[in-house]
């Protein structure tokens, strides 16, 4: 039970949650880093060409401000003039519009787009004339619906008079085209990094899944039984600590198996010869007529418990014999149906001292043969006989029946006592688990009868009723070669 337990963690600690765990504490982080810097990094990307369009348009307007307000000193008609023929004859007219608008808003000359008496109403204009300023703006088109960004710089007279405003305007569909093209470029990046983290991760989680797979599968087997078994050391990591200590875990559990099975072996030779001795005078003993009633009644408990703990000393040399691989079966053409019947009716008169009625079903068609070995089949179905006696004495009642299809034979054994507690159904088969239970035994009845029939290729089921009681199901295939 200890080495289940401590192989149980193990398996916890190294299952297939490790790629989940890793997936979760490593990759997962890495790429939202990567996805919150790319974010951020195309955020810069838009601010950049934004600010960069802005400042371009806010340096001509400047440029061409400081020129008038410097070098041109004529009146304020010829001021006018020379505003209005430079706005006309603007050199970058291809790819930016030049409007000069008067103070009232309106266009008095474009460099190409907007026609002459247009109302300007956007917010750039209005803020260039109350603060005497550049301002900027953006937003789209009223005319296209195409996205633009405008700058508005006022033009002033001596004096601070602002005679108008030169507004450049440009469209900012190869801004836009640029920023797409910038942050496709990050997004390309950040789904290469991101794929390369996930398959150098994948690649290293895989490097350590992989042996600890191999590791569960063999520890599994060790839970299972199989004591001693080793698993290869190819690592010098903690995962080769591991693997030598599970293989050290093996090789101390078969020691202390094999020490264990020899102490029983030994033991149940030993108290084989008494036992005999006891129940063959006790049997001499019983035709004594010279016995009174209390001494022949003492004589009879002395011989039931002989030969109880003579079943016992078998059963243990039985399971002995199975555990060191000496346990064999002479395997014949058989009826099954026929040596369940044997049994039955070997055992329903000593059912009947203890007030237990055996209700016995027969399979009502012709059964196949099936190979097996009657005798070790006949010892299967007296110990689940024998063990739902024990369990029966409430219920006074035992039913047996069997059933068949075209693969297997089924034996069924149900009793009508209180069954066995659903968290012990899985347990009551290992040797010497007894559970809750407070009947007198070795506890490896039903561990013998589930090996007798595992190596008939069949299946030993348990289950509570319905309405009560424990149902044992034998399964055997019919052709079992």
């Amino acid at each position: 039970m200890g080495e289940s337990k401590a192989i149980s963690r193990i398996k916890r600690a190294y299952s297939s949650g490790i790629r989940h765990r890793w997936m979760m504490n490593n990759v997962l982080v890495i790429m939202t880093c990567v996805i919150v810097i790319a974010l951020i990094f195309s955020l810069f990307i838009i601010s950049y060409y934004y600010t960069g369009a802005r400042t371009g348009l806010e340096t001509k307007a400047k440029t061409a401000t400081d020129f008038f307000s410097n070098y041109v000193t004529k009146s304020y008609s010829e001021f006018y003039d020379s505003a209005y023929t430079y706005t006309s004859s603007f050199e970058d007219a291809s790819t930016i519009e030049l409007q000069f608008v008067s103070t009232a808003g309106r266009v008095e000359t474009s460099s190409y787009g907007t026609a002459a008496g247009t109302i300007i109403s956007s917010s750039d204009l209005k803020e260039a004339v109350e603060t005497g300023k550049i301002s900027s703006w953006q937003g789209k088109n009223p005319e296209t619906g195409e996205k633009i960004m405008a700058v508005s710089a006022p033009v002033m007279y001596s004096g601070g008079q602002i005679v108008g405003v030169m507004r450049y305007v440009t469209s900012l569909k190869l801004v836009d085209r640029e920023i797409i093209s910038s942050i496709l470029a990050v997004v390309f990046l950040g789904v290469g990094i991101m794929a390369l983290v996930f398959f150098t991760n994948m690649f290293f989680i895989r490097s350590v899944v992989a042996p600890v797979k191999e590791i569960t599968t063999t520890a599994r087997r060790i839970a299972d039984g199989s004591y001693g078994v080793q698993i290869p050391h190819q690592y010098d990591d903690e995962i080769g600590d591991m693997v030598d200590a599970i293989n050290d875990m093996s090789m101390k559990i078969s020691q202390a198996e094999k020490t264990q099975a020899e102490f029983i072996s030994s033991v149940s030779h030993e108290l084989r010869t008494p036992l005999t001795a006891i129940t063959g005078w006790g049997e001499t003993l019983m035709y004594d007529e010279k016995l009174d009633e209390e001494a022949r009644h003492g004589l009879e408990i002395m011989l039931r418990e002989a030969r109880r703990l003579t079943k016992m000393v078998e059963e243990l040399l039985e399971f002995t014999r199975m555990q060191d691989g000496r346990f064999t079966l002479n395997i014949e053409q058989m009826d099954v149906g026929a040596e369940l019947e044997e049994s039955i009716f070997m055992y329903r008169e000593l059912l009947k001292q203890d007030d237990i009625q055996l209700e016995y079903e027969p399979y009502m068609d012709e059964l196949p043969l099936i190979n097996g070995d009657p005798e070790r089949l006949r010892q299967v179905f007296l110990n689940i006989l024998d063990n739902a006696a024990k369990h029966a004495r409430e219920g006074k009642r035992i039913v047996v029946s069997m059933d068949a299809d075209p693969k297997w034979i089924y034996i069924k054994v149900r009793d009508f006592g209180q069954g066995i507690p659903e968290d012990e159904l899985d347990k009551v088969k290992m040797k010497f688990y007894k559970g809750s239970s407070k009947r007198r035994g070795s506890g490896i009845g039903l561990a013998v009868c589930d090996e007798i029939v595992r190596y008939h290729n069949g299946r030993l089921l348990l289950q509570n009723a319905e309405g009560g009681g424990l149902e044992v199901t034998v399964k055997l295939p019919v052709d079992s070669e």
